[in-house]
């Protein structure tokens, strides 16, 4: 393992001389901002003096590499996790500490980027992270998004966005790239020209933008390799602005500054009206762009212009449909730049391009106007209808008859849309699902027919999250145990946690754990009054649901367990309860009223739990504001109880359940997503699992769905908490508050939240039970850590590269 170049005293030499250079201030008299960013600035030194000698050996790098595109890249705050790769940990906090500087507090003062959501970008950050850990070369390639996608506040019990501008201060990790800027068109229109005995089409009457690419480093763990994380900033060419301003256009010049600008904007602008759609369409197609331009441009640079040898060299990876618009980009640019006939272009375009589908929801797996596609990419669309007819023409060969139904079905454009995930699956070399169960679900169901057209294509490979951020940075204390425990070989080899398993029977070993997850809650208490002056008793059981607000993933199934509980508690003065404390960390989008009313839901059991004092001995609610990177860190290794209550069927993976179960949370889950694959790792002996299987929704779904109303008469403990939510329980001076979801679970109910709820509590009382026993629970909480090190990301990306990429 290499060794710092940067020791204790050079480091306190470094962060003092930043303050007097670049602030003309001292220690004594610098504000926090300031003495982040030198402490910020100087790991930055460290990474860059590797970075430099990483790119001047991959000068001359002639094996393949992968570029790894996605809409949002999650990172979360870098200098804690940047310190830990570089193994300079010790000699940071050494160099702070006789500084008399509070690390966490500096580690505070970073923003949070704005450059993704949910599991979907953190996954990507965690990819990238596997990948400079296991010396692979790669790049992610997403927007450099000026704003992300809100910053939630609660005010009168509701959610209320605001805006997240993380780039106030800048972004001391990323260095601009001018030389690499590049041009995207929109709009115009196509024309067929002669040239060379060859018909070219020639896009004219565009308006074009400028992408700007920003790089931040990856830097691996204890390696020499040093990967780029590449974003793209939009603005309007220079030429034509100078033009404006010369000829006196002053507002015309600055509105075209900002049309441009709006591209990279905002993460995820609101889609639901026609200019917002447009916008998103025109940030998945500038970022896919300005990328492969890029990529091109490094392959002619390496390999010259024998584009056959692109497969050989190059794997772009689309995360999700969102850039699958690098498909017939990559075909425009091969034939309309380079001059390769389609055929040629085609055949390196499917040897190239692999897509990993991340959601069954029919909602997520996009589809745009074919009019917009027009208007907005005229010769993209000519290239998407283009595939369309070919694919169409190989299905009709397939099924020997060009009217099948499923032909319409497997269209890349049909009905007035252009179907991405039809797109993604027809032209990609790779299609895999994120879990063993996800995997099966897409051959048998989401793409059942183009599972049988051309199955070879057709892998799982479960998610996972890098053990570094999720365990060593942000669980220091269980880090110490476990490598005191059975040593630092689990560091590299995280398989090697089973190591972990003979000492859930060592009562010593079970005591420090235990001391370990109460100081974790302590830290939490701290953190939650920081953030939102509020605290929670650590004598409490943690029980949390921490993810994105969404019909499927239940969070009402939660909430209506709570206020069963509440009535327990009221009714009878002799129930007793292991005192639990509910915590909800979750987004909602900003235009999803449901989701939106479900926070309402859950913000009005807390406080009736709070205005009633023999509630208050057994239950609390918190809803975490503003749910991020940085709170999931202080939260995940608090929690005692991971609850994964998703639909069966319906989650692709999940990685917040690897993250809880690898810091020692036991899981409450339905068998779905990588649930699945959690039980078998740790045996039903050691997580909670209730509610349908995967087939058992199925069938429902094909049979309409179910009664709701049969379950509430029967069920006389939910129907005394539905009924709650509209007689004035939780809103006395409006009772109807809440009724829209008192009808969605009556009438609709169409994620089977009721169906469920039964088998969910029950479960939830073996969960009391076990509780009370703290040696079992201890034992199973140290099982769930020792068994999780199979999920963690450097696994996922080996078999990514054993099936898929086949780097070096």
């Amino acid at each position: 393992m290499p060794t710092t170049q940067f020791d204790k005293e050079s480091i306190k030499q470094s962060i003092i001389g930043k303050l007097q250079r670049y602030n003309g201030r001292t220690l004594e008299d610098a504000t926090d901002q300031q003495i982040y960013n030198a402490v910020a600035s100087t790991v930055r030194d460290q990474i860059m003096q590797k970075w430099v000698k990483y790119r001047e050996t991959d000068k001359d790098y002639t094996g393949k590499r992968l570029y790894y595109l996605s809409v949002e890249f999650l990172t979360g705050r870098s200098l804690h996790c940047n310190i830990l790769n570089l193994c300079s940990t010790q000699e940071y906090l050494e160099a702070l500490n006789e500084l008399g500087l509070d690390w966490h507090r500096i580690f505070r003062e970073e923003p949070e980027p704005g450059l993704g959501n949910g599991g979907l970008g953190r996954l990507a950050a965690c990819f990238l992270d596997s990948l400079s850990s296991l010396s692979m070369p790669a790049m992610g390639c997403t927007i450099r998004y000026e704003y992300g996608l809100f910053r939630q506040r609660i005010l009168g019990g509701q959610q209320v966005e605001v805006p997240d501008s993380w780039l106030d201060n800048g972004n001391v990790w990323e260095v601009s790239a001018m030389e690499d800027v590049c041009v995207v068109h929109f709009g115009g229109h196509v024309e067929m020209v002669n040239e060379d005995d060859r018909i070219k089409f020639v896009l004219k009457g565009y308006h074009s933008i400028e992408a700007v690419p920003y790089d931040m480093p990856v830097a691996g763990y204890g390696c020499d390799t040093v990967n780029t994380l590449r974003t793209w900033r939009a603005r309007a060419p220079k030429n034509v602005d100078e033009t404006n301003y010369m000829g006196g256009s002053y507002s015309r010049a600055l509105q075209e500054q900002e049309l441009a600008s709006m591209i990279s904007k905002v993460l995820y602008p609101e889609d639901n009206n026609y200019e917002g759609k447009q916008l998103r369409l025109k940030q998945h197609y500038f970022f896919t762009s300005a990328t492969l331009q890029y990529a091109l441009k490094d392959f002619k640079r390496r390999f010259g212009t024998n584009f056959m040898l692109i497969p050989e060299k190059m794997t772009i990876h689309i995360n999700d449909t969102h850039p699958g618009l690098a498909i017939p980009e990559f075909m425009r640019l091969l034939m309309d730049e380079e001059g390769l006939g389609w055929d040629e272009a085609s055949w390196i375009v499917q040897h190239t391009i692999a897509y990993t589908n991340h959601t069954v929801m029919s909602e997520a797996l996009e589809k745009w106007p074919e009019q917009m596609m027009a208007e907005l990419l005229p010769r993209i669309y000519m290239i998407l209808q283009e595939i369309n007819r070919r694919v169409c023409l190989r299905l009709a060969d397939h099924y020997q008859n060009g009217e099948d139904p499923r032909i319409a079905k497997m269209a890349i454009t049909a009905y007035g849309m252009v179907h991405m995930a039809n797109l993604c699956v027809a032209m990609s070399y790779s299609v895999n699902g994120v879990s063993q169960l996800h995997g099966e679900i897409l051959k048998n169901d989401t793409f059942k027919d183009y599972y049988e057209f051309m199955p070879a294509k057709f892998t799982a490979i479960t998610n996972g999250i890098t053990h570094r951020r999720w365990l060593m940075a942000c669980n220091t204390g269980l880090r110490n145990l476990i490598c005191d425990t059975i040593g630092d070989q689990w560091i590299r080899e995280p398989e090697r946690l089973q190591d972990l398993l003979p000492y859930r029977d060592d009562a010593a070993f079970r005591a420090e754990f235990a001391k370990i997850k109460r100081h974790n809650k302590e830290l939490f208490s701290d953190m939650l009054m920081q953030r939102q002056k509020m605290s929670v008793d650590p004598d409490f059981m943690f029980d949390v649901q921490a993810k994105r607000l969404h019909e499927y993933k239940r969070q009402l199934l939660n909430a209506l367990h709570i206020m069963v509980l509440y009535n327990r508690i009221m009714d009878d003065p002799n129930f007793t309860m292991v005192p639990r404390v509910f915590i909800f960390g979750a987004k909602a989008s900003p235009a999803y009223y449901l989701a939106k009313q479900i926070i309402r839901l859950i913000i009005a059991i807390s406080k009736l739990i709070d205005r009633t004092p023999r509630a208050k001995k057994f239950l609390r609610v918190v809803f975490m504001e503003n749910y991020d990177v940085s709170g999931a860190e202080s939260l995940i290794p608090a929690a005692d109880l991971s609850e994964q209550l998703s639909t069966a069927g319906k989650e692709a993976s999940g990685t917040g359940n690897m993250k809880f179960m690898m810091n020692g949370a036991v899981t409450m889950g339905t068998m779905d997503g990588a649930n699945v694959e959690i039980y078998e790792q740790v045996g039903q002996d050691n997580i909670y699992i209730f509610g349908m299987r995967a087939d058992t929704v199925s069938d429902l779904y094909r049979e309409g769905g179910y009664a709701p109303m049969h379950i509430y008469e029967n069920n006389a403990e939910l129907r005394h908490a539905l009924t709650q939510i509209i007689d004035g329980t939780l809103f006395p001076d409006n009772p109807a508050t809440l009724q829209d979801i008192y009808h969605y679970l009556l009438f609709s109910d169409p994620y089977f939240v009721l169906k469920d709820f039964g088998s969910y509590s029950m479960a939830q009382r073996r969960v009391d039970q076990d509780y009370r026993l703290q040696d079992k629970w201890l034992r199973m909480a140290i099982t769930n850590t020792a068994c999780s090190g199979v999920f963690s990301s450097d696994r996922t990306i080996k078999e990514y590269n054993d099936r898929i990429w086949h780097l070096k």
